[in-house]
């Protein structure tokens, strides 16, 4: 078996540099069990640690557990899990604090509109303190981008869908380069080979390794890694293998080979290590691999002599002295309160980055303006020449549904643009870059412009091609309406994507709710015809296309007066005001003006951009605290199936 296997070199800890003791952040867990809804296990009873100054891999086949150990130990688990045993920075519980801990997460959630040098700057200002000279800021981004060897890609662009950019070793050494700005202790870093070939994976691995000679930071890097290349595999100090979430090895990478040797699978010579061990414990694919591979038995059992012989051998017995040794030492608190930017920095530079990326991606607005432009042309030539007879009162009115209803319909077509938006925030605020609020400003004051750009030229056109009501107080504020109904569509869609993330099914939604809201807005089924229960109260009320008709209509038609179609006679005028149209026509209420109706577009915009801020900070405390209500609930639960599971596994070692 595997009792003679050599003391692990991590374990002597007189040799490591004194800086590294005194300010590297040391980390260990014991008996970590984390399990799901109805008490099944992912982790099972896991024990180890990472020193800083060094890199720890974590291996295994797919389904093992490697990701929800990851995001276990940087305290990312989700609120349907249940977590168990101790998690200990420097032999201590405590949170980990903003600037000490960073998350590279598998997916690159970057803005493809940006260069290098950009994205790297940007997230410098933002993550640093205020305290800290914007030239400093700036050197330590430029610092950090040659560290990961950017520095010849400085100025290109990132690139993503249907536009060229960086390749994808590249934009995982840029996810690396923003999250290690604030200088982290701890790193975790979750797949950050995975998509690249063996050179890339080699070159992203190698800068991650080197970074603690550089930079003098003893960096306490934890990976899991899928199926390394014998080159990488080698940058590792320790390695933690698991399977079906049990531990079947944890100890240096150096002596893996003789761990599996000892219990009768050696690796064969000119083989890969890593694809050795994974091939052994891999049992997805047992029925294909060729008979006299591992003697003939099966992977199950393999497993099992494994996870029997790792818990029975000296190296387990030092892992569990070690991580006793460092709760004993003990180490400094981590540094709370580290300091980030402040909120009016925050929302200055998420503008200017917002800002830029609108200008540059096409689709998020100027292919939707040459499409108004194309529209409003076609609209006004239908209309063109409206004139002042009898039937134009209806012509006018179609014209003002489909501005209010159609042409702001089509807002949702910036949604896909959003939605990649908000990946990166996502990504930025689980990392503590910044809050809900300077992201919900920043977006909000980045958009006027374009808002204002789209709203002005094909409002223009529709407006003065049929020659509507004369006079540019009349125009503003129809192009005003406009303008307020598209940051109506818009802050309805982040609504949307709050709660539905994936783009297409974002959009059904979307489409929907509009769709609902201008059948009932007053204009297809007068206001008095409605139904009363649901359409009538209080869906009339709330759709936003009630007050936009209303305005367009009262800024259309009060002033102006048509030929009236009802002969004379029986004291009838042979004209008709605007403001009878509206009454006996349309049902307009005129107990208030246009601009009620202007002001009450805004307050709804003002009110579904909170409530997309409410949403999300909701989310965030509501995942905190079911998390916590959970793990305290199934306490018990957890530890039933711990001395379920322990039995069983005991009773196989027994029958082998």
């Amino acid at each position: 078996m595997a009792e003679n296997l050599n003391p692990m070199p991590g374990s002597d800890t007189g040799s490591r540099s004194n800086r590294f003791m005194e300010d590297g952040v040391f980390l260990t867990w014991d008996d970590l069990w984390v399990t799901v809804a109805g008490g099944r296990p992912i982790l099972q009873g896991l024990a180890g640690y990472a020193h800083p100054g060094e890199l720890l891999a974590i291996m295994g086949p797919s389904g093992c557990g490697k990701s929800t150990l990851l995001d276990t130990l940087a305290g990312r688990q989700g609120p349907k899990t249940r977590q168990g045993g101790d998690i200990l920075i420097n032999g201590r519980k405590q949170v980990l604090a903003y600037g000490t801990s960073a998350y590279v997460t598998q997916d690159d959630a970057l803005i493809s509109t940006l260069t290098v040098r950009e994205a790297v700057y940007y997230s410098a200002q933002l993550q640093l303190p205020d305290t800290m000279a914007k030239s400093e800021k700036n050197e330590r981004a430029e610092m950090t981008i040659r560290e990961m060897g950017l520095q010849d890609s400085m100025d290109t662009r990132i690139g993503g869908w249907g536009a060229k950019g960086l390749s994808g070793g590249q934009k995982r050494r840029v996810s690396i380069c923003i999250e290690i700005l604030t200088r982290p202790k701890l790193l975790f870093l979750d797949e950050p080979t995975s998509g690249l070939d063996s050179a890339g994976s080699y070159y992203v691995m190698s800068r991650i390794a080197s970074m603690n000679q550089k930079d003098n930071i003893g960096r306490t890097i934890i990976a899991s890694i899928h199926q390394p290349s014998a080159e990488v595999f080698q940058l590792f100090a320790n390695l933690y293998l698991l399977s079906a979430g049990k531990t079947v090895y944890f100890g240096p990478v150096s002596a893996a080979n003789e761990f599996f040797a000892l219990n009768g699978f050696p690796c064969p010579s000119l083989h890969n290590p890593s694809d050795h061990f994974l091939k052994t414990i891999n049992k997805d694919f047992e029925k294909d691999i060729e008979l006299g591979f591992a003697n003939g038995i099966p992977t199950q059992e393999v497993i099992d002599i494994l996870v029997k012989s790792y818990k029975s051998s000296d190296i387990y017995q030092m892992v569990q002295k070690e991580i006793a040794q460092i709760c004993k030492q003990g180490g400094g608190a981590l540094q709370k309160n580290k300091r980030r930017s402040g909120l009016f920095n925050q929302c200055h530079v998420l503008t200017r980055r917002s800002f830029i990326n609108m200008s540059r991606d096409l689709g998020y607005y100027w292919l939707r303006l040459g499409i108004y432009i194309s529209l409003s042309i076609v609209l006004g030539s239908v209309f063109v020449h409206i004139g002042m007879d009898n039937g134009s009162i209806q012509a006018r009115g179609s014209l003002m549904m489909f501005v209010a209803s159609f042409l702001t319909f089509m807002a949702i077509g910036g949604f896909p643009s959003f939605v990649e938006e908000m990946k990166v925030f996502e990504r930025e605020r689980l990392n503590g870059h910044y809050g809900v609020t300077p992201f919900v400003i920043g977006n909000t004051l980045s958009a006027l412009p374009f808002l204002a750009l789209v709203a002005l030229i094909p409002g223009a056109i529709t407006y003065f091609l049929p020659r509507l009501h004369p006079g540019y107080q009349h125009f503003l504020f129809f192009v005003i309406i406009i303008f307020a109904c598209m940051m109506l569509v818009e802050s309805l869609m982040m609504i949307v994507a709050s709660v539905v993330p994936n783009f297409l099914m974002g959009i059904i939604v979307g489409a929907g709710i509009q769709g609902l809201m201008i059948l009932v807005g007053g204009f297809f089924r007068l206001p008095s015809d409605l139904p009363k229960p649901v359409f009538k109260f209080p869906l009339y009320y709330i759709a936003f296309h009630k007050y936009a008709y209303q305005g367009l209509f009262k800024n259309e038609f009060v002033g102006l007066t048509f030929p009236n179609n009802v002969q004379a006679g029986n004291g009838s005028s042979p004209t008709i005001t605007g403001e009878e149209i509206l009454k006996q026509t349309w049902r307009i209420e005129m107990t208030y003006s246009k601009w009620v109706d202007l002001a009450i577009l805004f307050a709804m915009v003002v009110l579904y951009r909170t409530l997309f801020l409410i949403i999300i900070k909701t989310t965030e405390k509501k995942k905190a605290v079911i998390g916590k209500f959970m793990s305290a609930t199934w306490k018990d639960k957890a530890q039933v199936t711990k001395a379920n599971v322990v039995p069983e596994s005991s009773t196989k070692k027994r029958e082998g």
